[in-house]
Protein backbone atom coordinates (compact mmCIF):
# COMPACT_ATOMS: atom_id res chain seq x y z
CA UNK A 1 0.00 0.00 0.00
CA UNK A 2 1.52 3.34 -0.79
CA UNK A 3 2.08 5.90 1.78
CA UNK A 4 0.14 8.58 2.44
CA UNK A 5 2.04 12.06 1.62
CA UNK A 6 2.29 14.23 4.34
CA UNK A 7 0.07 17.43 4.53
CA UNK A 8 0.92 20.86 6.37
CA UNK A 9 -1.19 23.60 6.07
CA UNK A 10 -0.14 26.99 7.05
CA UNK A 11 -2.38 29.74 8.68
CA UNK A 12 -1.95 33.20 5.86
CA UNK A 13 -2.35 35.57 8.91
CA UNK A 14 0.53 34.31 11.80
CA UNK A 15 2.02 31.19 9.88
CA UNK A 16 1.22 28.44 12.31
CA UNK A 17 0.94 25.44 11.17
CA UNK A 18 -0.93 22.36 11.54
CA UNK A 19 -1.25 18.99 10.21
CA UNK A 20 -4.71 18.94 9.10
CA UNK A 21 -6.84 22.17 7.70
CA UNK A 22 -8.37 24.27 10.19
CA UNK A 23 -11.44 26.08 9.99
CA UNK A 24 -10.39 28.87 12.79
CA UNK A 25 -6.44 29.09 13.51
CA UNK A 26 -6.17 27.89 17.84
CA UNK A 27 -3.23 30.62 17.41
CA UNK A 28 -4.58 33.72 15.97
CA UNK A 29 -8.15 32.99 16.06
CA UNK A 30 -8.30 33.77 12.15
CA UNK A 31 -11.24 32.08 10.41
CA UNK A 32 -10.60 29.91 6.81
CA UNK A 33 -6.86 31.26 6.62
CA UNK A 34 -5.32 27.97 6.14
CA UNK A 35 -3.67 26.66 2.61
CA UNK A 36 -2.04 23.45 2.20
CA UNK A 37 2.06 24.19 1.85
CA UNK A 38 2.83 22.71 -1.96
CA UNK A 39 5.47 19.61 -2.11
CA UNK A 40 8.56 21.96 -2.19
CA UNK A 41 8.03 24.12 0.24
CA UNK A 42 7.24 21.19 2.75
CA UNK A 43 11.01 19.72 1.20
CA UNK A 44 12.04 22.61 2.64
CA UNK A 45 10.95 22.74 6.04
CA UNK A 46 12.23 19.61 5.85
CA UNK A 47 15.60 20.57 4.81
CA UNK A 48 15.76 23.10 7.52
CA UNK A 49 14.97 20.40 10.52
CA UNK A 50 17.85 18.18 8.98
CA UNK A 51 21.03 17.90 11.13
CA UNK A 52 23.24 21.23 10.67
CA UNK A 53 26.92 20.54 9.60
CA UNK A 54 29.88 22.15 12.20
CA UNK A 55 31.59 24.90 11.32
CA UNK A 56 34.17 27.05 13.10
CA UNK A 57 33.39 29.33 16.27
CA UNK A 58 35.48 32.12 17.35
CA UNK A 59 36.21 34.04 20.93
CA UNK A 60 34.37 37.32 20.91
CA UNK A 61 37.93 38.61 22.29
CA UNK A 62 39.18 37.92 18.30
CA UNK A 63 36.28 39.26 16.31
CA UNK A 64 36.96 42.53 14.72
CA UNK A 65 35.32 45.56 15.18
CA UNK A 66 33.23 46.35 12.04
CA UNK A 67 32.43 50.12 11.84
CA UNK A 68 28.77 51.11 10.08
CA UNK A 69 28.78 53.50 7.51
CA UNK A 70 26.57 56.65 7.46
CA UNK A 71 25.59 58.79 5.03
CA UNK A 72 22.57 61.76 6.07
CA UNK A 73 19.22 61.29 4.14
CA UNK A 74 19.18 65.15 3.31
CA UNK A 75 16.13 64.84 6.14
CA UNK A 76 17.64 66.54 9.37
CA UNK A 77 14.30 64.78 11.19
CA UNK A 78 15.07 60.96 9.57
CA UNK A 79 18.72 61.56 10.71
CA UNK A 80 17.69 62.12 14.45
CA UNK A 81 15.33 59.35 14.87
CA UNK A 82 17.91 56.84 12.75
CA UNK A 83 20.83 57.93 15.31
CA UNK A 84 23.02 60.12 13.03
CA UNK A 85 22.07 58.54 9.22
CA UNK A 86 21.04 55.82 7.00
CA UNK A 87 23.63 52.61 7.34
CA UNK A 88 25.01 50.84 4.27
CA UNK A 89 23.72 47.80 4.22
CA UNK A 90 20.78 48.52 5.99
CA UNK A 91 16.85 47.25 5.99
CA UNK A 92 14.32 49.62 7.42
CA UNK A 93 10.57 48.84 7.89
CA UNK A 94 8.10 51.82 7.65
CA UNK A 95 4.46 51.78 9.29
CA UNK A 96 1.71 54.01 9.08
CA UNK A 97 -2.20 54.80 8.33
CA UNK A 98 -3.56 55.19 4.94
CA UNK A 99 -2.82 58.33 4.17
CA UNK A 100 -0.29 59.66 6.38
CA UNK A 101 2.35 60.04 4.05
CA UNK A 102 4.95 56.92 4.41
CA UNK A 103 5.45 57.01 0.37
CA UNK A 104 5.90 60.95 -0.07
CA UNK A 105 8.42 60.89 2.44
CA UNK A 106 10.41 58.05 1.06
CA UNK A 107 10.26 59.66 -2.14
CA UNK A 108 11.25 62.72 -0.69
CA UNK A 109 14.02 61.00 0.96
CA UNK A 110 14.94 59.32 -2.43
CA UNK A 111 15.16 62.66 -4.71
CA UNK A 112 17.85 64.04 -1.51
CA UNK A 113 20.01 61.03 -2.27
CA UNK A 114 19.56 61.44 -5.68
CA UNK A 115 20.44 64.91 -6.30
CA UNK A 116 23.48 63.86 -4.33
CA UNK A 117 24.50 61.76 -6.80
CA UNK A 118 23.54 58.47 -5.67
CA UNK A 119 21.35 55.86 -8.15
CA UNK A 120 18.04 55.41 -5.96
CA UNK A 121 15.76 52.63 -7.57
CA UNK A 122 12.00 53.42 -6.63
CA UNK A 123 10.06 49.89 -7.10
CA UNK A 124 5.92 50.32 -6.60
CA UNK A 125 3.63 48.15 -6.32
CA UNK A 126 0.62 49.75 -6.05
CA UNK A 127 1.10 53.31 -8.38
CA UNK A 128 2.32 53.47 -11.88
CA UNK A 129 5.76 55.47 -12.78
CA UNK A 130 3.36 58.34 -14.37
CA UNK A 131 1.40 58.63 -11.13
CA UNK A 132 4.61 58.84 -8.96
CA UNK A 133 6.20 61.22 -11.43
CA UNK A 134 2.94 63.54 -10.52
CA UNK A 135 3.98 63.20 -7.20
CA UNK A 136 7.36 63.91 -7.50
CA UNK A 137 6.58 67.11 -9.45
CA UNK A 138 4.28 68.44 -6.67
CA UNK A 139 7.46 67.49 -4.73
CA UNK A 140 9.95 69.18 -6.72
CA UNK A 141 11.62 65.55 -6.62
CA UNK A 142 12.48 64.68 -10.10
CA UNK A 143 16.26 63.78 -10.48
CA UNK A 144 17.44 61.87 -13.42
CA UNK A 145 19.36 59.55 -10.74
CA UNK A 146 16.11 58.40 -9.17
CA UNK A 147 14.52 55.47 -11.29
CA UNK A 148 11.21 53.93 -11.44
CA UNK A 149 10.08 50.34 -11.78
CA UNK A 150 6.61 49.52 -11.62
CA UNK A 151 6.82 45.66 -10.49
CA UNK A 152 5.49 43.17 -8.23
CA UNK A 153 7.16 40.37 -9.17
CA UNK A 154 9.97 39.54 -6.74
CA UNK A 155 12.17 37.96 -9.14
CA UNK A 156 11.86 40.86 -11.82
CA UNK A 157 12.85 43.26 -8.85
CA UNK A 158 16.05 41.71 -7.77
CA UNK A 159 16.90 40.49 -11.66
CA UNK A 160 16.53 44.31 -12.34
CA UNK A 161 18.90 45.58 -9.43
CA UNK A 162 21.82 42.66 -10.17
CA UNK A 163 21.84 43.97 -14.23
CA UNK A 164 22.60 47.33 -13.07
CA UNK A 165 26.46 47.57 -13.28
CA UNK A 166 26.32 50.73 -11.17
CA UNK A 167 24.88 49.39 -8.18
CA UNK A 168 21.97 51.32 -6.45
CA UNK A 169 22.53 53.33 -3.10
CA UNK A 170 18.93 52.64 -2.17
CA UNK A 171 15.87 50.85 -2.35
CA UNK A 172 12.61 51.69 -1.92
CA UNK A 173 9.77 49.12 -1.94
CA UNK A 174 5.99 50.54 -1.84
CA UNK A 175 4.41 48.45 -0.78
CA UNK A 176 5.70 44.61 0.81
CA UNK A 177 2.52 43.61 0.91
CA UNK A 178 1.93 43.99 -3.02
CA UNK A 179 5.16 42.24 -3.73
CA UNK A 180 5.22 38.28 -4.17
CA UNK A 181 8.16 35.27 -5.39
CA UNK A 182 6.85 32.20 -8.13
CA UNK A 183 7.89 29.62 -6.01
CA UNK A 184 5.42 30.50 -3.09
CA UNK A 185 1.84 29.50 -4.33
CA UNK A 186 -0.02 31.70 -2.04
CA UNK A 187 -1.38 34.91 -2.60
CA UNK A 188 0.74 38.21 -2.49
CA UNK A 189 0.37 39.89 1.28
CA UNK A 190 0.12 36.42 2.86
CA UNK A 191 2.35 35.03 5.85
CA UNK A 192 4.53 32.87 3.50
CA UNK A 193 5.05 35.27 0.43
CA UNK A 194 5.73 38.53 2.59
CA UNK A 195 8.28 36.36 5.13
CA UNK A 196 10.11 34.83 1.59
CA UNK A 197 10.07 38.35 0.16
CA UNK A 198 11.72 39.85 3.02
CA UNK A 199 14.70 37.14 3.38
CA UNK A 200 15.46 37.97 -0.42
CA UNK A 201 15.77 41.81 0.50
CA UNK A 202 17.74 41.11 3.45
CA UNK A 203 20.24 39.01 1.58
CA UNK A 204 20.46 42.07 -1.21
CA UNK A 205 20.81 44.27 1.62
CA UNK A 206 23.78 42.50 3.15
CA UNK A 207 25.12 41.33 -0.15
CA UNK A 208 25.28 44.49 -2.22
CA UNK A 209 25.27 47.07 0.71
CA UNK A 210 22.38 48.30 -0.94
CA UNK A 211 20.36 50.53 1.71
CA UNK A 212 16.31 48.97 1.17
CA UNK A 213 13.40 50.81 2.74
CA UNK A 214 10.34 48.43 2.85
CA UNK A 215 6.92 50.61 3.14
CA UNK A 216 3.94 48.34 5.01
CA UNK A 217 0.75 48.63 5.84
CA UNK A 218 -0.64 48.59 9.30
CA UNK A 219 -4.16 47.04 10.94
CA UNK A 220 -6.88 48.49 12.34
CA UNK A 221 -4.76 47.70 15.64
CA UNK A 222 -2.07 49.82 14.78
CA UNK A 223 0.05 46.78 13.66
CA UNK A 224 2.45 46.17 10.78
CA UNK A 225 0.17 43.97 9.08
CA UNK A 226 1.78 40.89 7.93
CA UNK A 227 3.75 38.10 10.30
CA UNK A 228 5.66 39.39 13.43
CA UNK A 229 9.06 38.25 11.82
CA UNK A 230 9.18 40.59 9.55
CA UNK A 231 9.86 43.49 11.99
CA UNK A 232 12.18 40.87 13.54
CA UNK A 233 14.25 39.84 9.81
CA UNK A 234 14.88 44.06 9.75
CA UNK A 235 17.22 46.45 11.07
CA UNK A 236 15.13 49.23 11.96
CA UNK A 237 11.64 49.60 12.55
CA UNK A 238 9.97 53.24 12.22
CA UNK A 239 6.26 53.58 12.56
CA UNK A 240 4.83 57.21 11.14
CA UNK A 241 1.93 59.03 12.96
CA UNK A 242 -0.44 61.47 12.60
CA UNK A 243 -3.51 62.45 11.68
CA UNK A 244 -4.46 62.98 8.19
CA UNK A 245 -6.42 65.73 9.21
CA UNK A 246 -3.51 68.05 10.39
CA UNK A 247 -0.22 69.24 9.14
CA UNK A 248 2.06 67.80 12.19
CA UNK A 249 3.40 63.96 11.51
CA UNK A 250 5.52 62.31 14.32
CA UNK A 251 7.84 59.46 13.34
CA UNK A 252 9.07 57.12 15.97
CA UNK A 253 11.95 54.25 16.31
CA UNK A 254 10.69 51.37 17.68
CA UNK A 255 13.55 48.80 16.58
CA UNK A 256 17.04 50.41 15.61
CA UNK A 257 20.11 48.28 15.39
CA UNK A 258 22.51 50.81 14.76
CA UNK A 259 21.05 53.44 17.25
CA UNK A 260 18.38 54.24 20.09
CA UNK A 261 14.97 54.56 19.83
CA UNK A 262 13.84 57.58 21.91
CA UNK A 263 14.27 60.17 19.71
CA UNK A 264 11.40 61.05 17.33
CA UNK A 265 11.25 63.32 13.76
CA UNK A 266 8.81 65.97 13.87
CA UNK A 267 7.67 66.91 10.17
CA UNK A 268 5.06 69.05 9.09
CA UNK A 269 2.54 68.31 5.42
CA UNK A 270 2.67 71.29 3.34
CA UNK A 271 1.33 71.41 -0.37
CA UNK A 272 5.08 71.27 -1.61
CA UNK A 273 5.19 67.72 0.65
CA UNK A 274 6.65 67.21 3.70
CA UNK A 275 9.13 69.71 5.67
CA UNK A 276 11.01 69.28 8.90
CA UNK A 277 9.51 70.93 11.59
CA UNK A 278 11.91 73.89 12.82
CA UNK A 279 11.65 74.94 16.24
CA UNK A 280 9.16 72.34 17.39
CA UNK A 281 8.19 73.44 20.52
CA UNK A 282 6.72 76.52 18.84
CA UNK A 283 4.14 74.22 16.97
CA UNK A 284 3.11 72.87 20.68
CA UNK A 285 2.90 76.29 22.72
CA UNK A 286 0.09 79.05 22.39
CA UNK A 287 1.14 82.60 23.60
CA UNK A 288 -1.68 83.24 23.86
CA UNK A 289 -3.44 84.83 26.74
CA UNK A 290 -4.53 81.56 29.29
CA UNK A 291 -7.63 80.31 30.07
CA UNK A 292 -8.99 78.10 32.55
CA UNK A 293 -7.78 74.24 31.91
CA UNK A 294 -4.86 75.11 30.36
CA UNK A 295 -1.39 73.97 31.77
CA UNK A 296 2.36 74.28 30.60
CA UNK A 297 5.16 71.53 30.67
CA UNK A 298 7.79 69.97 29.04
CA UNK A 299 8.43 66.92 27.77
CA UNK A 300 11.87 64.94 26.96
CA UNK A 301 11.37 62.79 23.54
CA UNK A 302 15.33 61.39 23.27
CA UNK A 303 17.39 64.14 23.09
CA UNK A 304 14.74 66.80 22.33
CA UNK A 305 13.00 68.81 24.71
CA UNK A 306 9.25 70.19 23.66
CA UNK A 307 6.70 72.60 25.87
CA UNK A 308 3.16 71.29 25.47
CA UNK A 309 -0.03 72.44 26.78
CA UNK A 310 -2.10 70.46 28.32
CA UNK A 311 -5.53 71.13 28.58
CA UNK A 312 -8.63 70.24 30.88
CA UNK A 313 -12.55 70.88 30.52
CA UNK A 314 -14.25 69.47 34.01
CA UNK A 315 -17.52 69.80 33.29
CA UNK A 316 -21.19 68.41 35.27
CA UNK A 317 -22.00 64.91 34.23
CA UNK A 318 -24.75 65.31 31.54
CA UNK A 319 -25.45 61.34 32.89
CA UNK A 320 -25.41 59.02 35.43
CA UNK A 321 -21.62 57.66 34.96
CA UNK A 322 -19.41 60.23 34.73
CA UNK A 323 -16.89 60.49 31.49
CA UNK A 324 -13.08 60.35 31.42
CA UNK A 325 -11.59 60.85 28.01
CA UNK A 326 -7.74 61.36 26.84
CA UNK A 327 -5.82 62.18 23.94
CA UNK A 328 -2.75 62.19 23.91
CA UNK A 329 -2.02 61.07 27.68
CA UNK A 330 -2.36 57.28 29.36
CA UNK A 331 -6.11 56.89 30.12
CA UNK A 332 -5.13 54.83 33.07
CA UNK A 333 -3.10 57.37 34.61
CA UNK A 334 -5.97 60.03 34.65
CA UNK A 335 -7.58 58.10 36.44
CA UNK A 336 -5.44 57.41 39.09
CA UNK A 337 -5.04 61.35 39.12
CA UNK A 338 -8.19 62.19 39.30
CA UNK A 339 -9.15 59.43 42.49
CA UNK A 340 -5.57 60.74 44.28
CA UNK A 341 -7.41 64.57 44.18
CA UNK A 342 -10.85 63.09 45.22
CA UNK A 343 -9.10 61.28 48.13
CA UNK A 344 -6.73 64.05 48.67
CA UNK A 345 -8.29 67.42 48.51
CA UNK A 346 -11.78 65.71 48.82
CA UNK A 347 -12.73 67.65 45.33
CA UNK A 348 -15.81 65.39 44.03
CA UNK A 349 -14.79 64.97 40.76
CA UNK A 350 -17.00 61.71 40.40
CA UNK A 351 -19.91 63.84 39.72
CA UNK A 352 -18.20 65.47 36.42
CA UNK A 353 -16.94 64.31 32.89
CA UNK A 354 -12.79 65.52 32.54
CA UNK A 355 -11.60 65.21 29.38
CA UNK A 356 -7.89 65.92 28.40
CA UNK A 357 -6.25 66.80 25.59
CA UNK A 358 -2.49 67.55 24.66
CA UNK A 359 -2.43 69.91 21.77
CA UNK A 360 -0.21 69.19 18.21
CA UNK A 361 -1.54 65.64 18.24
CA UNK A 362 1.44 64.50 19.92
CA UNK A 363 1.39 61.43 22.89
CA UNK A 364 2.92 62.04 25.72
CA UNK A 365 4.70 58.46 26.79
CA UNK A 366 6.45 59.80 30.15
CA UNK A 367 5.44 60.88 33.47
CA UNK A 368 6.68 64.54 33.84
CA UNK A 369 3.23 66.01 32.58
CA UNK A 370 1.27 64.82 35.70
CA UNK A 371 1.55 67.97 37.76
CA UNK A 372 0.89 69.65 34.74
CA UNK A 373 -2.26 67.64 34.32
CA UNK A 374 -3.34 68.04 37.90
CA UNK A 375 -2.97 72.02 37.72
CA UNK A 376 -5.08 72.05 34.23
CA UNK A 377 -8.07 69.84 36.10
CA UNK A 378 -7.65 72.03 39.60
CA UNK A 379 -7.76 75.35 36.82
CA UNK A 380 -11.19 74.10 34.66
CA UNK A 381 -12.43 73.04 37.88
CA UNK A 382 -12.05 76.30 40.37
CA UNK A 383 -12.48 78.21 36.70
CA UNK A 384 -9.56 80.02 37.37
CA UNK A 385 -6.76 80.54 34.87
CA UNK A 386 -3.05 79.67 35.51
CA UNK A 387 -0.09 82.36 34.51
CA UNK A 388 0.80 81.58 30.77
CA UNK A 389 4.73 82.39 32.11
CA UNK A 390 4.83 78.91 34.21
CA UNK A 391 5.71 75.10 33.78
CA UNK A 392 4.65 72.44 35.91
CA UNK A 393 7.11 69.55 36.18
CA UNK A 394 6.70 66.30 38.15
CA UNK A 395 5.53 62.92 38.42
CA UNK A 396 2.56 61.93 40.75
CA UNK A 397 2.85 59.53 42.63
CA UNK A 398 0.16 57.25 44.27
CA UNK A 399 0.17 58.06 47.80
CA UNK A 400 0.12 61.71 46.74
CA UNK A 401 4.24 63.01 46.75
CA UNK A 402 5.75 65.32 43.47
CA UNK A 403 8.54 63.39 42.65
CA UNK A 404 11.18 64.84 40.70
CA UNK A 405 12.08 63.90 36.64
CA UNK A 406 14.84 63.79 34.79
CA UNK A 407 17.18 65.85 32.67
CA UNK A 408 15.22 69.04 34.04
CA UNK A 409 18.29 71.63 33.56
CA UNK A 410 17.12 71.15 29.49
CA UNK A 411 13.79 71.15 30.29
CA UNK A 412 14.00 74.72 32.02
CA UNK A 413 16.19 75.66 29.61
CA UNK A 414 13.93 74.97 26.30
CA UNK A 415 11.11 77.03 28.48
CA UNK A 416 13.42 79.58 29.44
CA UNK A 417 14.31 79.85 25.54
CA UNK A 418 10.64 80.54 24.58
CA UNK A 419 10.36 83.52 26.96
CA UNK A 420 8.36 81.70 30.55
CA UNK A 421 9.56 82.80 33.62
CA UNK A 422 8.42 80.41 36.23
CA UNK A 423 8.93 76.69 37.10
CA UNK A 424 6.81 74.84 39.54
CA UNK A 425 8.04 71.53 40.20
CA UNK A 426 9.31 69.50 43.56
CA UNK A 427 13.32 69.89 43.45
CA UNK A 428 15.39 73.14 42.51
CA UNK A 429 18.23 72.04 39.70
CA UNK A 430 21.48 71.85 40.82
CA UNK A 431 22.66 74.17 38.17
CA UNK A 432 21.30 77.99 38.34
CA UNK A 433 18.90 79.05 35.12
CA UNK A 434 17.49 82.12 34.94
CA UNK A 435 13.99 80.83 35.71
CA UNK A 436 11.85 81.26 38.82
CA UNK A 437 11.49 78.08 40.54
CA UNK A 438 9.08 77.00 43.25
CA UNK A 439 9.39 74.08 45.26
CA UNK A 440 5.88 71.84 45.72
CA UNK A 441 6.27 68.02 46.77
CA UNK A 442 3.02 67.39 47.16
CA UNK A 443 -0.04 67.51 45.53
CA UNK A 444 -2.26 68.74 48.36
CA UNK A 445 0.40 72.08 48.26
CA UNK A 446 -0.21 72.73 44.66
CA UNK A 447 -3.95 74.35 45.53
CA UNK A 448 -1.55 77.09 47.72
CA UNK A 449 0.42 77.77 45.05
CA UNK A 450 -2.92 78.60 42.77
Amino acid sequence: MAKKKAQIFECQHCGFQSSKWLGKCSNCGAWESFLELKTEQIEVLKATSSPLSTTKVTPITEVQEEEFVRFSSGESELDIVLGGGIVLGGMYLVGGSPGVGKSTLLLKISSNLAKMGKQILYVSGEESASQIKLRAERLNAVCENLFLLNAIKLEEILGTIYANEHSYSMVVIDSIQTLYSENISSSPGSVSQVREVTFELMRLAKERGICVFIIGHITKDGAIAGPRILEHMVDCVLYFEGDSSRELRFLRGFKNRFGNTSEIGIFEMKSNGLVGAKEASKIFFSQKTSAPGSALSVVMEGSRSLVLEVQALVSDCAYGMPKRSSTGFDSNRLNMILALLERKLEIPLNRYDVFINITGGIKILETAADLAVVAAILSSFRNRPLSNGSIFLGEVSLVGDIRDVPNVEARLKEALSLGISNAILPKKPAQKINIKCFEVQEVTKIIDWM
